[in-house]
């Protein structure tokens, strides 16, 4: 599996006959210096952790313009449709669906989701994590926008996750302190990535925190620049 990271928590995967992004958030994204026909290229599957506009980013234009597949939660499907989505597949915290060369699970992530219009917010669903299981191969967790929480030892028991995202930057999710921490508690992974940091003032501006917080592990922490990747 080929990880590209577009920057913030948006990420490519190509693997067998499946490309597949993660809450692609590439218009207005500063963090995001690639192509976007590039990024979007091929896209079988678009997967979102939560309603957030930083997340969602281009998801519709995408799922227009490539025929992908979105997964997420019923609520944010539901909004999505009433916007002109076609192809979607909802789902929930705690259930699997089958993508093919690959299957999905939503679990629980402490954060908010919502859209913000006309003054007022509308929730869109509860937040959550994606496992990500490549048949026969990755078993990636990309935890979406979260605080630690005591789930996280019953998602490392259960779905075994090789490989996660984790987000480092602070104020809206955990820091990389807290981050490294609950890896390290909870999860033994062989690889994990940083994100949803660097993008806006407001976030810690490096991974610094959170590599520092991982020394003397035996996880391997890859950082990668914007349009960077990772084999898996």
């Amino acid at each position: 599996m080929k990880l590209t990271w577009l920057g913030h928590s948006a990420f490519r995967l190509d693997f067998g006959a499946s490309v597949v992004l993660i809450d692609p958030f590439l218009t207005g994204n500063p963090s995001f210096r690639g192509n976007r026909a590039e990024a979007i290229a091929g896209a079988t599957h678009v997967l979102l952790t939560h309603g957030h506009s930083d997340h969602v980013g281009d998801t519709l234009a995408i799922a227009a313009e490539t025929g992908a597949k979105v997964v997420t939660n019923y609520d944010l499907c539901m909004y999505l449709a009433n916007k002109g989505l076609k192809n979607f597949d909802p789902m929930n915290s705690g259930g699997t669906t089958d993508q093919g060369d690959f299957t999905v699970t939503l679990t629980n992530a402490l954060h908010s989701s919502a859209d913000f219009h006309d003054g007022v917010s509308h929730a869109l669903g509860n937040p959550n994590g994606l496992i990500i299981k490549q048949k026969g191969g990755v078993v990636l967790y990309a935890m979406g926008d979260t605080d630690m929480m005591p789930d996280m030892g019953l998602i490392a028991e259960y779905h075994k996750p090789t490989h996660a995202l984790v987000p480092i930057g602070d104020r809206f999710t955990m820091g990389g302190d807290a981050a490294a921490f609950a890896c390290r508690k909870f999860f033994n992974f062989d690889t994990v990535i940083p994100c949803h940091y660097a993008t806006f003032g407001l976030l810690d501006p490096t991974a610094d925190k959170f590599v520092a917080g991982m020394a003397g592990s035996k996880t391997k922490v890859a950082v990668p620049k914007s349009g960077g990747t990772v084999e898996l």
